[in-house]
Order: structure tokens, then C-alpha cells, then sequence
């Protein structure tokens, strides 16, 4: 991706008023045409994976009543047919309604790893998504477009512990993956669930969290107040931990969004903190200017 123009904070190229000479990718210079159905295909980039069949009807029928607002984004092809970039609920809402043609901007889009990183960022950027479908969006820019986690958050406008943190939940098992992709749970359960290490720890704390309507807050305090997410001391000293202790690594964990231990020795001691990869290192470090 190097030399490639940046697609910035906002996506200038799908808002008319915003273009400069520099914007990337282009418009074609016919600014809004009508496109035939038939002829548009499904983006294959598509980085939603919950279509929400209520959210669709709703959708369906405001274009019944009002029509379609907001035009389509789509890339021509080489066989004249077109792909869509932005705006599939559109389509389809369009489609079911027995639409002939719909209004489209038409952007000229080079390859099939720009469509990938343009289709994933401008999804990203309407703040629609759920957790989970941002998280393997920001993963597919990462393996498919070979970006790094510092590069995604430029092109997303994000900070890097964002990108990290989101990352981070596709550690989690696949039920409560699931759970955030329905949105029974919220980023700030997720992230309070990350931190502990046992997945059946993990899983009894989702169910509570269900059950009980529990409220972030909540799901901290139990966090804090586990105590097996610690490694196992191996001198009888350690077994009971002082309190300021076990208050010193919940804070540096909530700060730091990983796993730390203080393993102490009388007056003295040392500080652990785990990371998974070169680029959490990265950011833990980067935190450090905020503590």
C-alpha cells in the first residue's frame, strides 16, 4: 500500500462538496446516474454480516413512502455492470420494492484490494456496525490489505487502542462473540470480559450479565473482584494477597487493557504485564504517556 493516497478521516470521494483535485478515488464525472437493478451486483467485500430484517422493513417502507433519499455508491466494472461500495440496505430495499433503477454515484476504483479497503472504511466510519463486525473489518485490513494496526487507525480516524481493543474481542469465545453481534452485550461489557484469562470464568459472567441486565459497572466490580484471574503465587508468603496489591493490578489492568501481576517479596517486588503480540506491546507502551 505504499504511495497509495490516503482515504483520510471522512471520505471526501463520496461527498460531493468535499472533493479536491487530490481525492482518491474519483467520481466519474456524471455525478448521480440511474443505474438499472439488474445490473448491480452485491458488494463480495461486504464487511456486515447482520442484515436486521426489522431495520430492513423499516427501511423499505420509508423509501415507500418518501422514496430513496440518499443514492447508492457503486464501482463500474468491466462488463458494464456494477458493484456496490455503500448502500446495500438500499439495494435491497429497492429491490424487494420492485425498483427498475436506482440513483448511484459511480467511483472509479482501481482494484479489488482498494474496493476491500474502501468498502471496510467507509462501513466502519458510519458507526452502524456491531463490535464484532468492526473487529474482523479491522482485522481483513490488516491481512488482506497488509496494514499495520497504526496504518488501519489512520485510515479509519481512530485512535491505535481502539483498533487494539477492538481486535482484541475476536479473543473471545464464540457465544459471547455472537452475544455482541445481537448486541446483548455493549463494547464496555466485552472489554471487562477480555480481562479475564478462563473462558469458563468468561462464559459464567456472560450468562450473569444476560440474565440479570447487568450494567457495566457491575460487570467491573465482579471483575475486580474474581481474584482467579491472578497467577497462582508458589510460596505460602504470596498466598494472601494485601489488598493494595490486588487494587494496584485491577488498576493497571483497566488501564492497560491486559493482564498484570505484582509479585512482591517483603518491601520489594516486580511488576508483569502480559501482551499477545508486537503490536499490543506497542500500544501498551503508547498508554504509558497517559498514566
Amino acid at each position: 500500500m505504499v504511495g497509495k493516497a490516503r482515504l483520510g478521516r471522512g471520505l471526501g470521494a463520496l461527498i460531493p462538496d468535499l472533493e479536491t483535485e487530490e481525492t482518491y478515488p474519483r467520481r466519474e464525472e456524471s455525478a448521480i446516474e440511474q443505474i438499472p437493478i439488474s445490473k448491480i451486483q452485491a458488494n463480495p467485500f461486504q464487511p456486515r454480516i447482520d442484515f436486521d430484517p426489522v431495520a430492513l422493513d423499516e427501511l423499505k417502507q420509508s423509501i415507500a413512502e418518501k422514496g430513496l433519499i440518499q443514492p447508492i455508491t457503486v464501482r463500474r466494472l468491466a462488463d458494464s455492470t456494477f458493484q456496490i461500495i455503500a448502500g446495500e440496505r438500499r439495494f435491497r430495499a429497492a429491490s424487494d420494492l420492485g425498483y427498475e433503477s436506482i440513483p448511484a454515484y459511480i467511483l472509479t476504483v482501481q482494484s479489488d484490494e482498494d474496493m476491500l479497503e474502501l468498502s471496510l472504511i467507509e462501513n466502519i466510519q458510519r458507526e452502524d456496525l456491531n463490535p464484532i463486525e468492526i473487529s474482523l473489518g479491522f482485522k481483513r485490513l490488516m491481512t488482506d490489505c497488509r496494514l499495520t494496526q497504526e496504518e488501519v487507525a489512520q485510515k479509519v480516524g481512530k485512535e491505535r487502542s481502539t483498533v487494539t481493543n477492538f481486535l482484541r474481542l475476536l479473543k473471545l469465545p464464540k457465544e459471547i462473540q455472537d452475544s455482541l453481534v445481537k448486541r446483548e452485550l455493549s463494547m464496555g461489557h466485552a472489554r471487562a470480559l477480555i480481562t479475564i484469562e478462563d473462558e469458563n470464568l468468561q462464559r459464567k459472567l456472560w450468562q450473569k450479565i444476560i440474565k440479570n441486565n447487568l450494567s457495566v459497572r457491575n460487570v467491573e466490580a465482579m471483575v475486580q473482584n474474581q481474584g482467579k484471574t491472578k497467577k497462582k503465587r508458589k510460596t505460602p508468603e504470596h498466598d494472601d494477597i494485601p489488598i493494595f496489591i490486588q487494587d494496584a493490578e485491577n488498576k493497571l489492568r483497566h488501564k492497560l487493557a491486559t493482564q498484570v501481576h505484582i509479585i512482591t517479596k517483603g518491601d520489594t517486588g516486580k511488576i508483569e504485564i502480559e501482551f499477545y503480540s508486537r503490536d499490543e506491546l506497542e500500544g501498551i507502551l503508547n498508554k504509558f504517556d497517559n498514566l
